[in-house]
């Protein structure tokens, strides 16, 4: 299989384009002269101020994108040479940063944590966009059950079926870095068949949820500070951040204080 180019003398774009690529684990190959491009080959990202500089047929300007990961996405698409797929999977497994992965015709085409579960509805609208096919399933993991629900909710009304599966089997090594652990795992249920989604689902926070967002609360502040049961209740409903939960309460409790 052909392999992506990178070629700017932008600095800045340069780093962007190698962190996104080595993030997601993909080959390429940096070149020195955009004259000179190897027969592996297949697209070169650049910027849009160079594109013309390349003699070559199949270039993608990066920073003309809304994101590298969007133009990285759009090049991957042309190296395939994949215009329409039969199936496509985009598994989620959900928590307070969600990893999500997408897997077409058998092959995996991206993986990535997020960092809220409200970022997931926009990620898998533009994955819809990105990866057309014949059918495509959206497989969401069976625990943090709030969250699960909150993101079930806001992607029912794209009208993709949805499967809750089971992800007991999907945990991967220990060792294996946290930010790369949950797009892994997502990975793995996307390839998992599940019971399907009918209706909304319901968000009633059980006592062990609450103490579970109080806990993570205390970890975001080192063990300084808990956000309170009530708080805990909006941030599990989706209404507020767990950052923006712990800002706000310790800011209103400085103010009582003076």
């Amino acid at each position: 299989m052909k392999t992506l180019g990178v070629f700017t003398r932008d600095f800045s774009l340069y780093h962007d384009i190698l962190k996104v690529l080595k993030q997601r684990g993909l080959s390429y190959v940096v070149l020195s002269s955009p004259r000179n491009v190897p027969g592996r080959v297949g697209v070169i990202l650049t910027s849009h101020r160079e594109v013309f500089d390349i003699r070559y047929h199949r270039v993608v300007a990066v920073d003309v994108y809304d994101s590298v990961d969007h133009a990285v996405d759009h090049a991957v698409q042309i190296l395939i040479g994949k215009e329409l797929y039969n199936r496509v999977f985009i598994g989620i497994d959900p928590g307070e940063r969600p990893g999500v992965a997408v897997v077409g015709d058998d092959i995996l085409l991206q993986k990535m944590q997020l960092l809220s579960p409200e970022d997931v509805l926009d990620v898998v609208k533009r994955f819809l966009v990105e990866y057309p096919a014949v059918e495509t399933f959206i497989r969401i993991g069976h625990g943090s059950v709030i969250i699960r629900n909150r993101i079930i909710n806001s992607l029912i009304p794209l009208g993709v079926p949805i499967e809750i599966v089971d992800e007991t089997s999907t945990t991967v090594s220990r060792q294996t870095p946290r930010h790369r652990k949950d797009g892994e795992s997502a990975a793995a249920i996307a390839l998992l068949s599940g019971g399907k989604v009918r209706r909304n689902l319901p968000l009633k926070p059980t006592r062990g949820a609450i103490r579970n967002v109080q806990r993570l609360s205390r970890q975001l502040t080192d063990g300084r500070f808990t956000i309170s049961e009530k708080t805990a209740l909006e941030v599990l409903r989706g209404n507020i951040s767990l950052k923006e939960a712990v800002e706000k309460e310790r800011s209103h409790g400085l103010k009582i204080r003076r």
